[in-house]
Formats: C-alpha cells, structure tokens, sequence
C-alpha cells in the first residue's frame, strides 16, 4: 500500500556532497514524521535526521552542520569516509482507509565516501 523509494546514493570523494531523495507513493493520508537512518558494514543501523510535519528537525551529533533535510531531501556536505553506509529513509505514516499509523522503510541507497 505504501512504497518509500531513496534515491541519489552513489560514490563520491571526502568533502563532496550528495543529496538524496525519498519518494513515498500510495494511500497515504499524512506523515507526522521522516526519518534518515544508516547503516554501515558491522555496525548498527543509527539515526541521521529527522524531521517533523510542522518541520522541526533534528539531527545525530556526527552530521550537525554538514546535512539539512527537508521533506524532500537529504543535503549531504562535506562527506567524510565515515558516512559510508547504506541510508534508509523511514516515515510514520497513517493511511487513508485507517486511523492506525505505522512505520514504513525503503530499501535503502548506498552512500560510498572515498578518502
């Protein structure tokens, strides 16, 4: 019913910038809120940004002043080697035939930051 689709992952070198996009289709009667998480090999999967419907955000100590996240997109600045994980976009979302809301994740886009 509901599809969350990243896209803008790729290779680039420490210092540059990327910028993902989550797409999200289907019956959808809102978002309260959206969501970046990565995962690296080995590791846990951990929070990026977040953002709210009224547009409050947050965001993990390691990316504060390098990534802004909109409803749209996830502006990655200058990139280091240890951003490179997989990035998954996840959001709350209640559908149109319910009052339920539930949490939805892509199938994630792989970031690979070069040194």
């Amino acid at each position: 019913q509901v599809q969350l689709v990243e896209s803008g992952g790729g290779l680039v070198q420490a210092g540059g910038s990327l910028r993902l996009s989550c797409a999200a289709s289907g019956s959808i009667f809102s978002i309260r809120v959206m969501g970046w998480y990565r995962q690296a090999p080995g590791k846990q999967r951990e929070l990026v940004a977040t953002i709210t419907s009224s547009g409050s955000t947050n965001y993990a100590d390691s990316v504060k002043g390098r990534f802004t996240m909109n409803t749209m997109y996830l502006q990655m600045n200058s990139l280091k080697p240890e951003d490179t994980a997989v990035y998954y976009c996840n959001a709350f979302i209640t559908l149109l035939s319910g009052s339920h809301e539930y949490s939805y994740w892509g199938q994630g886009t792989q970031v690979t930051v070069s040194s």
